[in-house]
Parts: C-alpha cells; structure tokens; sequence
C-alpha cells in the first residue's frame, strides 16, 4: 500500500500494534464530529446533509467506517479459522443505502464499537496470524497485516471526508 495523495496517509512506517491503536481510536475520533455542533445549529440536520450527489453525508461516512470494520473483523475471524468470508465482494454502497435510519449518537457507538472489536480481534493475533491470508472488499487477496492497515486508511480518509461535507453543509 502506497501513501494516500489525497488524504496524506502513510502506511510506511505502521507496524501491527501500530494498527491496533489507530483502529481503537476511531470510535472517539468520529463520536465528536458526530455528537458536537455549533452553537445555534441543528446537528441532526447538519450530519444528514450530503454536499451533492453521490457523495456520502457525515453520518453516511460514519455508517460505512463501522460496517467496513465489522466486515474486516470478520475477514480477520475467517482467516483464523481458514475459512471463506460471507461474501467475496462488497457493496458498500448499498450496504450504506440500506442501512436502519440513521441517529447520530448511535452511529457514534457503532463506530466505536465496531472499531474495539476489529481492535481486539487484531490484538489478539500472534505473529505468523497477521500473515494469514484474507480478503479485502474488493475481494482482493493480502495478508491479515495487509487489512489492518486498509482499515487505518479507510478510518482516517473517512474522517477526513467527514469533515470535509460538515463544512459544505454548515456553507463554509
């Protein structure tokens, strides 16, 4: 995995405990943005709001960090076993449309629990297991180590977009 042009993130130098760390901060990085607004505005509104078509709101963001941490804990729980994932491929997309109405403090715990336990799965590994072979999303074949720090990027690019459609919506 290469650095991110857009986002500037680096996997060169994150090693697995690394990962552990960045994926178990998620959960509090993404609850602020969620959960505190500006004086005067409706949060609930703000979070909801999508700066254009196709593109994602900050609580559509949020939903799909969770789900894809839940996703990739599982692909980590099926290496262990040598088994295959549920589904090769996956369709964020509709996953993100079909998701349950959307409520900004439960999304917030989604995310954080869904990051402790792909955390605490990873955590658990010894080292020949973050070796072990898996698929990412995209049904593409890398090692247990090789996901985590997918799932680090995908955490960080995210937040960032988050960030980026709270200040088209709040017009700044």
């Amino acid at each position: 995995m290469e650095r991110c042009e857009e986002c500037g993130f680096d996997p060169a130098d994150l090693r697995p405990p690394d990962t552990v760390v960045a994926i178990r901060s998620f959960g509090r990085r993404y609850r602020a943005p969620l959960t505190r607004g500006l004086a005067g505005e409706d949060l609930d509104v703000i979070v909801r709001t999508s700066p254009g078509p196709g593109v994602w709101s900050a609580l559509e963001y949020a939903v799909h960090v969770s789900q894809l941490f839940v996703v990739f804990d599982g692909r980590v729980r099926a290496a262990l076993a040598r088994a295959a994932p549920d589904e090769a491929v996956v369709d964020w997309e509709a996953r993100v449309a079909a998701a349950p109405a959307l409520d900004r403090e439960a999304t917030a715990e989604a995310v954080d629990d869904a990051a402790d336990s792909l955390a605490t799965t990873l955590s658990e590994l010894n080292a020949d297991e973050w070796k072990l072979p898996t698929l990412t999303g995209r049904a593409r074949e890398v090692p247990v180590e090789e996901l985590a720090v997918i799932a680090v990027h995908e955490g960080s690019h995210h937040l960032l977009d988050v960030g980026r459609v709270l200040r088209a919506a709040r017009g700044r």
